[in-house]
């Protein structure tokens, strides 16, 4: 619970776990809903949330093959207390 705490506090963190609260999203997905975030700092916050247990990566098989984050369970519920600051 700590590093999942730890890793809210960090910029863009709460914006993509908002982002991504609607469901699968690509990479560019995400960089096209956070303007302004750069590409290295948005790799990292998805890692971050990747090993906090707040998002899934999942590769998925097609021509060409891509990759989606989703939030998993976990993920969820910390997105209904984001969504609730973002929106006050």
């Amino acid at each position: 619970m700590r590093e999942a705490a730890g890793v809210l506090e960090r910029r863009w963190t709460m914006a993509t776990i908002y982002a991504c609260s609607s469901g699968a999203s690509r990479f560019n997905e995400f960089r096209q809903s956070l303007p302004g975030v750069s590409p290295t700092t948005l790799s990292e916050r998805l890692e971050q949330l990747e090993q906090a247990g707040l998002v899934e990566r999942r590769t998925v098989a097609g021509r060409p093959p891509h990759t989606e984050y989703l939030l998993t369970d976990r993920g969820e519920r910390v997105a209904v207390v984001v969504a609730g600051l973002l929106q006050s």
